[in-house]
């Protein structure tokens, strides 16, 4: 029934305040918290800045006043280490270092001064930093790009002035990360893993103490040949050490003598502490000096932050607006949460008298300068439905929401099914303005959890295994099928779309399966072979779990390569894609989109000069928003609310 301020209009044509330059603008990523002396900082990436990194701080209490950027423009604090990055500064006693994105070298810059670099100008990059006070050094991941084939990645010790490319201390993996310093600064732990293994697949726990001259001694291995997932290893006041694994199905934490992995309680049951590393640095738990632990947990899609006291066995959600947890750190006042909320932007918050049952809550800084009101935000539901044999698939449905707008009667919206990139990795349902693009002028979403995603323990993530392209694909298309027949989508309306992996499954759902109309890849693979030949270190054996071993399994490449089964594609699809992409190169995109030309079938292609794997620049973000929808009004029929800009779109009539 219609309200008197609302008219009646057909979903995909509602008229909406959230533009594609909305999604971008006064928005900011918040990560990498730190406490030193009387402030608090973290790291602020700025799409109106091309995606520079900034630090920010500001001081403690109530009365902090406004935050404060301590990193001028054009510095930016990123590391390239792994290519997904991750903590790339380290404070202590008013003095930064920091990776500089462009040249990935690193720099001591004490607040207020210029930055100074403590590294050469060479092809090799740093990320996670711990200081080793005792020894004035810093203690990081290192990644060399000067030898030939792969670069060697180490973990390194650099003095925290001078200049020096860093003393190797260990060097027996193919990867390692994590390093993780004792408080009293006398042991090391850390992480390794070696080729084809993916970080949670089968790492290596390994800890020692230092020698007087600063190297390792007494190096052990706490888990040989264990074939589980280690990360994030940490260290108490009293020596212990600890560490996240899945070896009970879900990451849990245990502290670790020797071999011996003790399972810490409480934690919640049917729960992840801990999530994929595909970058360095992340801490996931803190434990506190009366042995409390605070615990970043995921259930499913949500992430909370927990308070768990090992003395009473209480278990208590610090964080009860959170979908997803950022950062945390606990200064002697305050614990400090960069958190994601469902219906409201991130925010960085600080969090008061952790005893009483609700903590006081004041909002340092948000990641968007203006928020939607409530009306504009859709009423999620979480979803489950039956997929194979006796299994289910997981999922956020984010209705269509417009308080100006009613749909004719008797109507169902089009759905765009959302696939996640990874493909280890989950959807969580934050507050999304780039979702409430699509709600707002009358879609429907689901937020797609196929098996294989995190959060839903060990067994659920290796469901994709040896199965990528066939399982994922079989979720989407029972997920979309399932909500037709609910009758929150329009069976003639559905649509697919994704990034990397994510683009991967939806070229393989529209190759293999008709059930999608249409469909949008985000710099997504099509020739798996190619793939497997021309990415990067971290992922070039990737493939070999979620596919087969390459060659061996050459057939399955080519059997579940988009681009060798032309014939199944006829929905009309779009390719978004980066021309400096690392990841997935530009010819994945451009192949698909000379293929499906030649075919006749719509078809567009946008690309983006200076852009990697993922949109960074706003104006680029922009661009690809008003292209997609432009796309779906052309391909499946409808008209939209306000005039935008035209893409070239090959095919019939085009």
């Amino acid at each position: 029934m219609n309200t008197p301020s609302s008219h009646t209009t057909g979903y995909g044509g509602w008229p909406s305040p959230v533009s594609a330059q909305a999604v971008v603008q006064g928005s900011r990523g918040l990560s990498s918290l730190a406490v030193d002396g009387d402030f608090v900082y973290w790291v602020e990436s700025r799409p109106e800045e091309g995606g520079r990194c900034t630090i920010m701080r500001r001081k403690k209490g109530q009365s902090g006043g406004e935050p404060q950027e301590v990193l001028p423009a054009p510095w930016n604090a990123r590391t390239r280490v792994h290519e997904y990055g991750g903590r790339s500064m380290l404070i202590n006693n008013g003095v930064v270092w920091f990776t500089h994105f462009n040249d990935q070298r690193v720099y001591r810059m004490v607040i207020g001064e210029a930055p100074v670099a403590i590294t050469p100008a060479a092809n090799v990059r740093f990320g996670a930093f711990e200081l080793d006070a005792p020894r004035h050094r810093l203690i990081c991941i290192r990644e060399d790009h000067r030898v030939s084939g792969e670069p060697e990645n180490t973990l390194v010790a650099i003095p925290v002035e001078g200049m020096s490319e860093g003393d190797v201390l260990f060097s027996c993996s193919s990867f390692v990360s994590a390093p993780g310093l004792s408080p009293d600064g006398k042991s090391v732990a850390f992480i390794a893993w070696n080729h084809p293994d993916m970080p949670w697949d089968n790492t290596t726990l390994w800890s020692a103490t230092f020698a007087a001259d600063g190297k390792l001694e007494g190096l052990t291995e706490h888990n040989p040949d264990t074939g589980e997932s280690a990360i994030d290893p940490q260290w108490d006041e009293e020596g212990n050490l600890y560490v996240l694994s899945d070896r009970n199905n879900w990451w849990s934490l245990y502290q670790v003598s020797g071999t011996a992995f003790t399972l810490l309680s409480p934690q919640p049951e049917n729960s992840e502490t801990g999530g994929p590393a595909w970058q360095v640095g992340k801490h996931y738990y803190r434990i506190r000096q009366d042995g409390s632990i605070l615990a970043n947990v995921v259930q499913g899609a949500i992430g909370q932050l927990y308070l768990l006291d090992r003395k009473t066995g209480e278990m208590r959600v610090l964080t009860p607006e959170s979908a997803a947890i950022e950062d945390f750190v606990e200064s002697d006042s305050a614990l400090y949460v960069i958190q994601d909320p469902q219906t409201r932007p991130g925010e960085l918050i600080a969090l008061s008298d952790l005893t009483a049952d609700s903590p006081e809550v004041s909002v340092i800084t948000t990641s968007s300068d203006s928020a939607l009101s409530p009306a504009w935000v859709p009423t999620i539901q979480e979803v489950s439905f039956p997929v194979g044999e006796n299994a289910k698939a997981y999922g956020t449905y984010f209705p269509p929401a417009n308080p100006d707008v009613t749909a004719p009667e008797g109507s169902a919206p089009p759905l765009i099914v959302m696939i996640h990139g990874g493909p280890t990795s989950k959807a969580s349902p934050t507050y999304s303005v780039s979702k409430y693009f699509w709600t707002s002028r009358g879609f429907g979403i689901l937020d797609l959890n196929y098996r294989g995603s995190t959060g839903y323990g060990r067994e659920y993530r290796h469901a994709l295994y040896g199965e990528w392209g066939v399982t994922d694909v079989e979720d989407a298309v029972a997920g979309a099928q399932w909500l037709a027949d609910q009758g929150l989508a329009d069976a003639g309306k559905l649509i697919i779309r994704g990034g990397s992996a994510g683009g991967y499954t939806t070229l393989a759902a529209l190759a293999f399966s008709d059930v999608f109309k249409a469909g949008a890849s985000h710099y997504g693979v099509s020739d798996l072979e190619a793939l497997a030949g021309d990415t990067h270190k971290f992922e070039s054996r990737y493939l070999d779990q979620v596919i087969g071993p390459y060659p061996e399994r050459k057939d399955l490449y080519i059997e579940r390569s988009p681009i060798h089964h032309l014939d199944g594609f006829n929905a009309p699809l779009l390719l978004l894609q980066g021309l400096e992409d690392k990841v997935v190169p530009p010819n994945q995109s451009e192949m698909i989109f000379e293929a499906l030309k030649d075919k006749g079938i719509p078809t567009a292609y946008v690309s983006f000069e200076g852009e990697g794997h993922g949109f960074r620049k706003s104006e680029n973000i922009v661009t690809a928003l008003n292209a997609e929808l432009y796309f779906y009004s052309q391909v499946l029929g409808f008209d939209t609310a306000e005039p935008l800009p035209e893409i070239d779109i090959a095919g019939p009539g085009k």
